[in-house]
């Protein structure tokens, strides 16, 4: 028992935190029992911060992760939510901002606080970023706040607003239109916005619509592939435009056969900062007019795991519009005078 008497689950999900090198210098995931020892050994003098568990969901590459694993977490999550005072989540940072956002959907009404968390190096390396993300992330498990978060270099990011924009740098995590939580000096520096522990309670809201698809338009693509991809059976699509949410007027019979099939388009920009503006232009305009869902300022991984939950829970695209455009945990903020579409 240490002397804060605090608790902390990890979920241990795999990643390159305790992954290592092959001979052919390939890092790769170790068995299960070599990979929580290397987790366990970066830091031995953890039990001064909290009292620390492990919940075993997977020891994989992020790259192979699925939404039943983010199922997976939030259930375990909501099974021992009034066991712990404090979740962090490992993960490998591929695809971390795409889990973080997945959980701050189905983590209704989260009264603490959940820390997702990773490395650039294995932490078997000296050179290792691992031990410091991990210790932090720890320390941030156990404050006052409440949420879903990624802890990285020296950011506390809000989940559903973060990104990766970088593969080698060890600050690999970026706020997407909105400021960081909070700064990682000699102490932890909270800003003053950010929602604090509750006693509400935990409402789990699982389920993910797997078949969503995501477009990045490139000038010349041919207007065809978009229409083979609309009449694929897909139930969602996610567009990608230039600018403000600008779409060559070539593919607006995809969007009108989309809109024909009741399959939802959210466009989004290409621009990692900034948000749609579609009423602006003509080209925007017209895609709001055949029934297109704006994006707004909201990261790509926000969108594509908003749309995938919503999904599950919507009977119509106008049901679905209603979901995106509604703040669940502060990942969307409609553009102040523009239309609501």
């Amino acid at each position: 028992m240490t002397a804060s008497n605090t608790r902390i689950l990890v979920l241990f999900c795999g990643g390159t935190l305790v992954m290592e090198k092959d001979e052919r210098g390939s890092l790769l995931t170790p068995t299960l029992d070599r990979a929580i020892k290397n987790l366990l050994s970066m830091e031995t003098r953890l039990d001064e911060l909290a009292d620390l568990e492990v919940a075993y969901i997977d020891n994989i590459d992020s790259s192979n992760i699925r939404p039943e694993h983010w199922d997976h977490v939030a259930e375990v999550i909501a099974e021992k939510y009034d066991d712990y005072d404090g979740f962090v989540v490992t993960h490998g940072t591929d695809t971390m901002a795409y889990t973080a956002s997945a959980l701050s959907f189905v983590l209704q009404g989260l009264g603490k606080p959940v820390v997702l968390t990773g490395s650039q190096i294995p932490g078997t390396r000296i050179e290792s970023d691992a031990r410091r993300n991990f210790v932090n992330a720890v320390r941030v498990a156990t404050m006052d706040l409440a949420g879903v978060f990624i802890v990285f270099d020296r950011k506390i990011l809000l989940g559903a607003r973060a990104t990766k924009s970088s593969e080698s740098r060890l600050d690999a995590f970026v706020a997407v239109n909105r400021g960081v939580v909070g700064d990682i000096r000699v102490d932890v520096r909270i800003t003053a916005d950010h929602s604090r522990r509750t006693d509400s309670r935990l409402d789990l809201q699982p389920g993910f619509e797997e078949n969503v698809v995501i477009v990045t338009l490139v000038p010349g693509m041919p207007s065809d592939v978009l229409m083979c991809i609309v009449e694929s059976g897909i139930k969602g699509l996610v567009l990608r435009g230039f600018g403000t949410g600008n779409v060559a007027y070539e593919y607006q019979d995809a969007v009108t056969r989309a809109a024909e099939l009741e399959i939802p388009i959210i466009v989004t920009t290409q621009c990692q900062q900034g948000a749609t503006m579609m009423h602006r232009y003509d080209l925007g305009r017209k895609l709001l007019d055949l029934g297109a869902i704006q994006g707004y300022d909201m990261s790509t991984e926000g969108i594509v795991t908003k749309l995938m939950w919503a999904l599950k829970r919507a009977d119509s695209v106008e049901a679905v519009r209603e979901i995106m455009h509604t703040d669940v945990c502060g990942e969307i903020v409609l553009e102040s005078g523009s239309p609501r579409a």
